[in-house]
């Protein structure tokens, strides 16, 4: 006996299909379209879940950095407290307990532990937290930049007086004159600039600020490169009467180099330390300063009027015919030269022909081009 038919499903199939049923879909067709390649169920891992949790924990405070600070993952610690906190305060799971060393914090511990300023210890300079021993360096901030380049380009000061007044080495100065050169060229030329880029990577970085009241020191400024005829250990003999200076030690390692007193980028801080252990008053100090400054920029001027004249002694210059001169397409610059400069056996670098390079003499005909011995 064939089974009945159940009277709503009969409904179902006799009645025609109108417009409103094609639209009506039932549960089981909408997961059918919506279901996944595979037929498992998706697992989260162990690492995933602690990622998340951690996004939603600790990681937390990375979502908005501090704007007057470095936001680097070695400044954290588990629980997404800074570290230079835990000193001073309670855990976040722990308020109401008391502080976590024995006493109380005062009130300037607190503020220095809780203030965007960068920690002295160096935890918020750690941006790899597998690598303590790697810190983050500072840069200069974009007003230590432009009083650098007015005190160079508006007020003359030289790059060696500047480095010495702001605490930053003598090669930084010149590059940082340079770039706002070129800074100021391009906004003349109409060229765009990367502004927002600029700004964004000055506040990820720890940054010294340019303070009128309180200046600070940017780098080491006297750091004295190694040079190579220092590297060998030598053994001097000498006797214990005898007095053995820097300058002693300098012509034992080789005869004419300087002593590292001579050798360092500012040897003029040196005579003011002397000064200042000798008891000599601040404001004679300055005075004296100011004078060998003084000097020095009459002995650099003088230096370099007479390299000047040297030049237009030994040498002639013929200019091209557009510029009013007998010399046609080309400038002409006429040197006198001697003979003898050539030396003894004409290879000298101050003669003739030398930068033109001289040709070897197994080109020539005769010479025997073989090797004659073994060395």
């Amino acid at each position: 006996m064939r089974p009945a038919i159940a009277p709503q499903r009969i409904l179902a199939l006799g009645r025609p299909r109108t417009r409103s049923d094609s639209s009506v879909r039932c549960a089981a067709c909408v997961q059918c379209a919506t279901r996944t390649f595979s037929s498992s169920t998706a697992r989260h891992t162990r690492q995933r879940m602690h990622m998340f949790r951690w996004l939603a924990g600790p990681g937390a405070v990375f979502r908005d950095p501090p704007s007057d600070a470095t936001n680097y993952l070695g400044a954290y610690d588990r629980d997404g407290r800074r570290k230079r906190e835990r000193r001073v305060g309670p855990r976040p799971d722990e308020e109401g307990s008391g502080p976590t060393t024995t006493g109380d914090a005062d009130e300037g511990a607190v503020e220095a532990a809780t203030s965007g300023a960068v920690d002295d210890t160096g935890h918020d300079l750690r941006p790899f937290p597998m690598n303590p021993y790697f810190r983050s360096q500072p840069v200069l901030d974009e007003g230590l930049r432009d009083e650098i380049h007015r005190r160079v380009m508006e007020q003359g000061k030289s790059v060696r007086v500047v480095s010495a007044e702001l605490g930053v080495e003598m090669n930084r100065v010149g590059a940082v004159v340079r770039l706002k050169e070129v800074e100021k060229r391009w906004i003349h030329e109409g060229k765009k600039l990367a502004i927002p880029y600029h700004h964004a990577v000055l506040a990820m970085l720890p940054k010294t600020v340019y303070d009128r009241d309180h200046p600070t020191a940017h780098e080491p400024i006297n750091d004295l490169t190694v040079h190579p005829a220092t590297l060998p250990q030598i053994f001097h003999p000498t006797s214990e009467a005898r007095v053995f200076t820097r300058a002693d030690a300098a012509e034992v390692f080789h005869p004419g180099l300087l002593p590292a007193d001579a050798r360092i980028p500012h040897p003029e801080l040196i005579v003011l330390e002397r000064e200042r252990l000798d008891d000599v008053p601040r404001e004679e100090r300055v005075e004296r300063q100011r004078q060998r400054n003084r000097q020095k920029e009459t002995d650099r001027v003088a230096e370099a009027a007479k390299r000047a004249a040297r030049r237009a002694r030994s040498r002639r210059i013929i200019p091209a015919a557009v510029d009013g001169g007998h010399g046609g397409r080309w400038e002409w610059h006429v040197k006198e030269i001697r003979v003898e400069a050539a030396g003894n056996d004409g290879r000298a670098s101050t003669g003739v022909g030398w930068r033109y390079g001289v040709p070897h003499q197994d080109r020539k005909r005769g010479q025997i081009k073989i090797p004659t011995r073994v060395q």
